[in-house]
């Protein structure tokens, strides 16, 4: 699950100076375990709010600890209390939450399979699969009803083992 980078990070830095690590760690803590922001999220994240004169960046024991600047703060007064809390955003959900990322990588893991060990036939038909699966999704997403899987248990065998 994702959330909004910058607004996290502007409202742990509200409450004091963190460096990217442990913004990454906090964002993770606070969300319950659901969203855990890359680097490669994070970083050019801080990079962007420097160059905005929101927050300094300051070495401190190899690290660069990042702080809010003034006007940073002057920000994220005026604005947070519109900002939708990105922390409760990604964990909210409960029982209810879907995990997209996991079944993601299970798919992925069961293409690999194929891919490596399947015959030619069963490449082509997964690849078939993968096209309508593709489709299927963007039909979800446009609110086509089509698109939509039946409700119930999407759990195969396979995952049964697991």
């Amino acid at each position: 699950m994702r959330g909004d980078v910058r607004s996290a990070i502007l409202m742990l830095l509200r409450e004091g100076p963190m460096h990217g690590y442990q913004l990454m760690e906090a964002i993770a803590e606070r969300s319950e375990g659901r969203w855990r922001p890359s680097p490669g999220a994070v970083y050019p994240t801080l990079s962007q709010l420097q160059d905005e004169g929101v927050i300094t960046l300051t070495a401190a024991g190899g690290r660069r600890d990042a702080a809010l600047t003034d006007q940073g703060r002057e920000l994220v007064d005026a604005e947070a209390d519109g900002w939708s809390d990105p922390f409760t955003a990604a964990a909210a959900g409960g029982d209810d939450a879907v995990d997209l990322r996991g079944e993601m990588g299970r798919l992925h893991e069961a293409v690999r399979v194929v891919g490596r060990s399947g015959t030619p036939a069963q490449r082509s038909a997964v690849a078939a699969l993968l096209t309508d699966a593709r489709r299927q999704v963007y039909l979800v997403l446009a609110g086509d009803p089509a698109g939509a899987p039946e409700t119930g248990d999407s759990t195969t065998p396979a995952d049964e083992k697991d």
